[in-house]
């Protein structure tokens, strides 16, 4: 089932779409934004906490950042939501299409017309990422988006209600929980080093040993392993650097 995010700057024309999504069994959430620059910023945050955003049903005259404007970002994604533009214009096609628009629909919106848009979004849907393929979380910076690939994290820090992520270019905030990005990475050999902390164990180039405390040089860091996940930490290393040799 689809997760969809509706954008509209006219209020009774953003929850009339709303509701329409809703109605649609192959609908299984329906976000709302009343202008692009909050769109973008809740596109980069639920796709920085992981979640799944299949499409974007969008309009196209809104102040500030308009729909064309919004879509030409969205592009930039890794995986970017398909796009449905929903407008009073007719004039605007030709640029939506030239877009990858999945569909382009004028408004007042009839449902039977909606639901072709739907089919034909299931059909376009970013496919999920393949095993092993890498990922990446977009990151916020001053009106740019950046691209942070899992592969050039060297650890992350848990900082309230958002992580750091430290790399060789610098260090990253994203809202997300540590305990998300760990149920995200695991499988890519991330390791909770700390309550605070977790690490990428392909960055990691020393384990050291002193007075009962274990510790670790990762990039350019040394990062203290707790007590608790001492253990652990050792045994995954050792058998990851194992597996990499045979």
């Amino acid at each position: 089932m689809l997760r969809v995010l509706a954008v509209d700057d006219e209020v009774p024309a953003l929850e009339e779409l709303a509701y329409l999504l809703r109605q649609d069994e192959r609908i299984a959430h329906v976000t709302t934004a009343a202008d692009g620059v909050t769109a973008l910023q809740d596109m980069v945050q639920m796709i920085g906490c992981g979640e799944r955003l299949d499409g974007v049903f969008l309009d196209i005259r809104m102040p500030g950042l308009d729909g064309l404007d919004l879509a030409r970002l969205v592009g930039g994604f890794p995986c970017p939501p398909r796009l449905v533009f929903v407008t009073a214009h007719e004039e605007c096609a030709v640029q939506a299409f030239e877009l990858e628009a999945v569909d382009y629909l004028l408004k007042p919106v009839r449902a039977e017309r909606l639901s072709e848009a739907v089919r034909r979004l299931e059909a376009a849907a970013c496919p999920a990422p393949e095993p092993g393929q890498d990922d990446v979380i977009p990151v916020e910076l001053g009106g740019r988006t950046r691209f942070v690939p899992q592969q050039a994290v060297w650890f992350a820090e848990a900082k309230g209600d958002y992580v750091r992520l430290h790399t060789v270019d610098g260090s990253y905030l994203v809202r997300m929980s540590l305990a998300a990005l760990e149920r995200r990475w695991s499988e890519a050999g991330f390791l909770r080093i700390h309550r605070s902390t977790l690490v990428s164990a392909r960055h990691v180039s020393e384990l050291r040993f002193e007075g009962g405390r274990v510790s670790l040089t990762v990039g350019t860091e040394t990062l203290q392993v707790s007590r608790r996940h001492s253990r652990q930490v050792r045994e995954q290393l050792v058998r990851q650097h194992r597996n990499a040799l045979s």
